[in-house]
């Protein structure tokens, strides 16, 4: 692959995963059903949690210029089965989140065409059981075929896509948050947390994929010129906008309107036309669905590179990493992720989908920040562009906080969880680890020997230790 991206288009890969859904679908669902104004508690838990990890994929970022994210991580410490169960997991969840972030700019884009008076048939409206005679959320599945058909237009093309999209979606989050403080009505925050604190914990297992964009910026380490140093600096700034912005954006929402009225489907534009702001609220709505096409881009590009590491490292087959000879992606793999994720966002209810994203990469921070903790006291010696503070109480608290916001999780959704898991254990057994023998016969990473590898060298297979060498 080639390294074109540089801070600031990283920058704006890791806002545009993280600011999205969370802001434009999921705060009012959560605030509606599970919060009320409280979601504002919960996305400050779920971004505390986020923060811990954060601080273990920079310090991993910075040593391993490498695509796989926490499946590389993971393997380079635990061992390789450990990270091909992460890796499978987050497989499947980062499909999942373009599924879920793709229903979640349906809701937006129906309101843009019904303001225009163009209406589509109940039968394309959404997922059978979320409406009378809803069978399939037509516009969901366009979406997540439109960003697949983006991604393999070329890294540089449709980076420059995100970047120019990420920016017009910050300007209508700001403009969100100036006007809408101008008509909040402090009634409306009373009572502040109507199902209690443990609503609001809730909330936070829920909200929790909506702050964890990072994760997928750190896959694209091998088109990121300077990566070691670029990639810890573009998550810390990634991280700390969103963060701003959710905050703000979650008091002006249910200072709007009341939490019992919100609209799941397009929350913030529904609460400013009910405020009389018509003409804002379709803006929003094109804001909306701007930001959430950048979520989309953002981790189907994630998932794609994901698959490609795992190819190229003989645990799946090599077909799927195949990069394309003209544009330098991995064509075949975003294809089939963007046809997964139609078919998840066309017939599943968008929390459903959402909590089965959540376990997934609440695990995968558990594993990444004990791999940390036991790297640092394990290998000292090694070159570290970023540290992770407060060693090593952060990353226990970044596993404590993880494990917590999954005991919220309804137990349907570990059961789906494991069901995935066995799966990839029986795929590990019957083909990955007799083929990986093959293509990295000394196993997994070998991070003594990235002290000696520049990240602007040419990418190739993980650096190993062969028998012998």
């Amino acid at each position: 692959m080639v390294r074109t991206l540089g801070l600031t288009q990283l920058t704006m890969i890791g806002v545009g995963a993280i600011i999205g859904a969370g802001i434009f679908s999921l705060a009012a669902a959560v605030a509606r059903d599970v919060a009320g104004p409280a979601v504002l508690i919960s996305f400050l838990v779920a971004g505390a949690a986020s923060l811990c990890a954060a601080f273990a994929y920079a310090e991993f970022a910075g040593m391993v210029p490498k695509a796989g994210s926490s499946y590389t991580y993971c393997a380079a410490v635990l061992g390789e089965i450990v990270g091909w169960i992460v890796g499978w997991d987050l497989l499947l969840e980062y499909t999942a989140i373009v599924a879920v972030v793709a229903i979640g700019m349906s809701g937006y884009l129906g309101f843009l065409l019904d303001a225009v008076g163009i209406h589509l048939p109940t039968w394309a409206l959404g997922a059978p059981g979320t409406g009378a005679g809803h069978r399939i959320d037509l516009l969901a599945v366009a979406i997540c075929l439109a960003v697949a058909w983006l991604l393999t237009r070329g890294t540089r093309t449709s980076a420059r896509v995100e970047t120019v999209l990420t920016i017009v979606k910050i300007a209508i989050v700001l403009v969100v948050i100036v006007v809408g403080f101008t008509k909040v009505d402090t009634g409306n925050l009373s009572p502040f947390a109507p199902f209690g604190l443990g609503g609001a914990f809730t909330g936070a297992a829920t909200v929790f994929f909506a702050v964890f964009g990072y994760d997928a910026l750190s896959t694209a380490a091998e088109e990121s010129v300077e990566a070691r140093n670029k990639l810890p600096k573009a998550m810390m700034l990634s991280l700390g906008i969103s963060m701003a912005l959710y905050v703000l954006v979650c008091i002006v929402l249910t200072g709007i309107q009341h939490y019992t009225e919100l609209n799941p489907n397009s929350g913030i534009s529904s609460a400013f036309a009910s405020v009389g702001l018509n003409g804002l609220a379709n803006v929003i709505a094109v804001g909306a669905v701007i930001g959430i096409v950048t979520v989309t881009f953002s981790f189907m590009m994630g998932a794609s590179r994901l698959w490609y590491a795992l190819s190229r490292d003989g645990l799946m087959p090599a077909w799927f990493g195949a990069i394309h000879p003209k544009r330098r992606v991995p064509h075949r793999a975003t294809w089939i992720i963007g046809i997964v994720s139609a078919v998840l966002a066309g017939v599943l209810p968008i929390n459903a989908v959402a909590e089965l994203t959540n376990i997934g990469v609440l695990l995968a921070f558990m594993v990444v920040c004990l791999s940390v903790l036991i790297l640092r006291y394990r290998k000292p010696h090694l070159k570290r562009t970023f540290r992770c503070p407060g060693m090593p109480v952060v990353p226990v608290l970044g596993v404590i906080f993880s494990g917590w916001l999954m005991s919220f999780l309804q137990w349907e959704t570990w059961v789906r969880l494991g069901a995935w898991l066995v799966v990839g254990l029986v795929i590990y057994g019957a083909y990955g680890y007799r083929r990986t023998r093959q293509v990295m016969p000394g196993g997994s990473v070998d991070l003594d020997a990235l002290d000696d590898l520049t990240d602007t060298e040419e990418s190739g297979p993980h650096v190993v230790r062969a028998p012998g060498r």
